[in-house]
């Protein structure tokens, strides 16, 4: 069983995971530190980006000498395979290991078998301490590997009584300044920023991170079932690669080198968002921030594809008229309407942010 030492060692690795987020890119985000017998704090580490060494390479270096006869306690079950760095198991026991204890086992066939690698070669391993919270910090890359789909965020802004636009379709100033920085700074963090063509249409949204410093350039998708985004759209400029997703049968020959068209299925109302999630998969699209409007959200909502929520409430009211957050069926009664958990409540400038996600 962990010591009280081990659970409050996996914690500071919860938060060295969570270093990586917005460089680390279709990989798991892993946090390690080394503890020595004595449970003095050797070394610590994390996973920074693609094609340098894990988070346990990283520690162990730091820890030196003083990694021998020590317990590494980890995020994620260390790897077992040869990728673009070598196996974390054959640092560890090189490194004289004696003790690993680990939070989320590894889902992906290709890495596991870490456990086994490490037992035969006698070190003593424990797992699924803090395993909840070490798999909210990585729910990005787990729900990749375990369903074979984009880990989708769906976040909007509405007024106080739930409008996102007023009557006439206007809603630019519905967000305060640092609601919309806060946007920003999500896209930075996703690999594709989502709308559908109404948005497109009323807005002319360009999609590119701004507000926010940062190298990552996510990608731009617009879900335009009939191929209708104009050829002097903002999101076609050269500021980020921009993905137009249109229906098999729709003529989009006027986007041909503009942006990729992705041809797919059509449903019964509008794209079919399976095939979506798995194109997008298939191109290591691991997450997306769904900023589309009420019609595309109501979609992924129906389809059960939303896997958290981010709301900005402004302190206004719109009243009768303005266009609601969601269409789409709904709910046909109260028990059968989707249940969320609350997870975090905090002001934003003059406004609220509500993060939540599905039971």
């Amino acid at each position: 069983m962990a010591s009280q030492v081990e659970i409050e060692a996996m914690r500071r690795a919860i938060e060295l995971a969570a270093r990586g987020i917005g460089t680390v890119r279709a990989d798991a985000l892993v946090g390690c530190v080394i503890l020595e017998q004595a449970g003095n704090v050797a070394g610590e580490g994390f996973f920074e980006r693609g094609g340098t060494p894990h988070a346990e390479v990283n520690a162990l270096r730091q820890a030196g000498e003083r990694a021998q006869g020590s317990t590494a306690v980890v995020t994620l079950e260390p790897c077992n395979h040869y990728g673009r760095t070598p196996p974390c198991t054959n640092a560890l026991v090189e490194a004289g290991i004696a003790r690993v204890v680990y939070a989320v086992a590894d889902p992906n066939p290709i890495a596991a078998g870490g456990t086994e690698r490490l037992r035969a070669a006698g070190i003593e391993v424990e797992r699924g301490v803090l395993e909840a919270e070490a798999e909210r910090v990585n729910e990005v890359w787990l729900t990749a590997v375990r369903l074979g789909r984009p880990f989708v965020i769906w976040k909007y802004v509405t007024s106080l009584d739930g409008r996102v636009a007023a009557m006439d379709g206007s809603s630019r100033s519905l967000a305060c300044i640092e609601a919309r920085t806060d946007t920003h700074r999500l896209r930075a963090e996703s690999d594709a920023v989502m709308v559908g063509s109404g948005t497109q249409r009323v807005d002319d949204p360009h999609l590119a991170v701004h507000l926010v410093e940062t190298g990552r350039r996510p990608l731009r998708i617009v879900v335009d079932s009939n191929a209708r985004t104009p050829g002097t759209a903002r999101v076609l400029d050269d500021a980020a690669p921009t993905l137009i997703a249109v229906a098999e049968d729709a003529d989009a020959d006027r986007l041909r080198g503009r942006a990729e068209v992705l041809r797919l299925p059509r449903a019964e109302a509008g794209l079919d968002l399976g095939a979506l999630m798995k194109a997008l998969h298939g191109r290591k699209v691991y997450s997306i921030l769904l900023e589309g409007g009420p019609t595309l959200a109501g979609s992924f909502v129906a389809a059960g594809l939303v896997d958290r929520v981010i709301g900005y409430i402004a302190s206004m009211v719109i009243g009768g008229g303005g266009l609601p957050a969601l269409t789409g069926p709904g709910a046909p009664s109260i028990d059968k309407a989707l249940r969320l958990c609350l997870d975090d409540v905090t002001r934003i400038g003059p406004d609220l942010r509500i993060t939540a996600r599905p039971q």
